[in-house]
């Protein structure tokens, strides 16, 4: 099961990145063609925030009970978790960017249904859909960064 829980969880940072990049888009384009928010908007912010609540819990099972989870494994002996490279990016700055990432997803969603103007609707959720992809782009354990990447597709080693 974690296994799958792993690749389900890789394969959905695919489905969040293009439905983020859709939102920004989206935002942007309304923003600056100052067009009427429509439900087509609304519901392509609410698939985004969806599938980020989704990878977010479980990645939170991941991170507690997972393979490499805080209450299923630990540390080296005699191993500080700020200076295990491995660790430390899995239990502190991943999970940190990326609950961060989703609050901002979640923020910028929020704006659709806020009765503000449909200008700063747009603006306001652009640059919290922006901060969003710059956190994720940032702590996602991509295949080419050094003892911590995953592959690019789950089940895939190429």
């Amino acid at each position: 099961m974690d296994t799958g829980l792993l690749h389900l969880h890789n394969l959905l940072r695919w489905v969040i990145s293009i439905l983020l990049l859709l939102s920004i888009y989206k935002a942007y384009t309304g923003w600056k063609g100052k067009k009427t928010f429509s439900a087509g908007d609304r519901k392509t912010w609410l698939f985004t925030l969806i599938s980020a609540h989704i990878t977010l819990l479980i990645g939170l099972y991941q991170l507690a009970v997972g393979r490499y989870g805080i209450f299923k494994t630990s540390l080296p002996e005699g191993e500080s978790l700020m200076k295990n490279h491995f660790f430390r990016f899995y239990w502190i700055e991943h999970p940190v960017a990326m609950i961060l990432s989703v609050v901002f997803i979640t923020l910028g969603y929020g704006m659709a249904k806020k009765a503000v103007p449909d200008e700063v609707k747009y603006r306001k959720a652009f640059i919290f859909f922006l901060l969003a992809l710059l956190l994720i782009l940032a702590a996602v354990p991509w295949p080419f960064r050094a003892d911590i990447g995953r592959p690019w597709f789950p089940g895939i080693n190429a």
